[in-house]
């Protein structure tokens, strides 16, 4: 079993390196996705392509239920200030630039480097392994199904990943691990996402004669309000609501009072509010008008008798509550967060994912999922 392992994680590094070198942004997946559908092939599994999303289901017991293992094959953006090449990285000089981060001496050979290969492409080829191995050893799953899914447009919440998937092809879904970069350790909440742009309006006058209605003093009354806006409800998990006004902008000239101010605020709701209950509420203290981008990004929380919860217990895996969204908001079954590498990493220059990290992952995955009892 050693030696199936060493393979199986030898080539998910390889292809690792290959996904990155395929250029995968949000809405732009195709090639990658295809490529990970001829590699998927190739290895005797049954892909199915749904758009630029990949579907892979084994079946131990027909009435048994279903676990989803579920990763995105997008990435953001490059940063423009890296360090190597993004998508073809020199891994000479990108070991040089690792080392340098991390403090300690680094090869070629430790490290996948480049856009992706941290978030989310290690957590990716990991479920890759883990299903590819329980394909091999289908009684190690006891009465669990499980179902492999790498889903696109996760990094821009598109239409066309897990929105599209969740509720129709993945109907059977009961229990989900969301691969995501967390050091290996649970995410068992993160919260949500709720984004508003506020416009304030007043009338425009000449700054000599002190004329009009300043929209930018309107704008900045809020703001200072925001700041110090309370939301009553604290989460035991998460703690309070998180809000920061991000962006401003107003005025034409300098001797011209602004009739238009915008600005854009940033929440992270938890488990205690819907998007929805904390857009009505800001938006009945608040003078200037406020609309919100995407009510559906919702704060997820782990069941709380979840056997989720209870395999990582016994697994000895630590447990938190993460910052930052996933696929799982899109979701509506028992789940938790977890996969190898650093969310630090991510959506920043000079990514990078360690060949240890991937394979201490696959092996915690295995041992992980053998412990859910479902």
């Amino acid at each position: 079993m050693t030696e199936e392992l060493n393979i199986l994680k030898r080539e998910s590094i390889g292809l690792l390196k290959e996904m990155v070198g395929i250029p995968s942004p949000s809405f732009g997946e195709e090639a990658v996705c295809t490529h990970i559908y001829n590699w998927l092939s190739n290895k005797g599994l049954h892909p199915e392509r749904i758009g630029n999303n990949l579907v892979c289901e084994l079946v131990t017991d027909s009435k048994g239920e279903n676990l989803m293992l579920c990763a995105h094959i997008d990435t953001v953006s490059p940063a423009s200030d890296y360090n190597f090449n993004p998508t073809s990285p020199d891994y000479g000089l990108a070991a040089e630039v690792v080392s340098r981060i991390r403090g300690e001496k680094l090869s070629g050979e430790d490290i996948v480097a480049g856009l992706g290969s941290n978030d989310d492409g290690a957590s990716v080829v990991s479920f890759i392994a883990v299903f590819r191995y329980f394909s091999k050893h289908t009684d190690e799953l006891g009465n669990k199904n499980l179902t492999l899914v790498l889903s696109c447009e996760e990094e821009r919440s598109g239409e066309g990943g897990m929105r599209s998937l969740w509720g129709k092809r993945l109907s059977h879904i009961k229990h989900a691990i969301i691969g995501e970069p967390t050091g290996m350790k649970a995410a068992i909440s993160e919260r949500g996402l709720l984004v508003l742009d506020a416009v304030a309006e007043g009338i425009s006058g000449h700054a000599a004669r002190n004329e009009g209605v300043n929209a930018l003093y309107i704008a900045l009354d809020d703001i200072q309000m925001l700041r110090s806006y309370t939301f009553v409800k604290v989460s035991p998990i998460m703690g309070k609501v998180h809000l920061n006004v991000t962006q401003i902008n107003a005025g034409t000239a300098h001797n011209v009072i602004p009739d238009r101010c915008t600005f854009v605020v940033d929440i992270r709701p938890t488990e205690q509010y819907t998007n929805e209950e904390i857009f009505t509420q800001l938006s009945s203290v608040c003078k200037s008008k406020l609309k919100a981008r995407n009510l559906a990004n919702r704060s997820s929380a782990t069941y709380a008798d979840s056997p989720l919860i209870e395999a990582a217990k016994l697994c000895g895996i630590e447990t938190f509550s993460s910052p930052t969204t996933s696929d799982w908001m899109r979701i509506s079954c028992d789940a938790v967060k977890m996969g190898p590498g650093d969310s630090a990493r991510s959506h920043k220059k000079d990514e990078y994912v360690l060949c240890s990290e991937i394979s201490s992952g696959i092996e915690t995955y295995i041992e992980y999922i053998k412990n859910i009892k479902i």
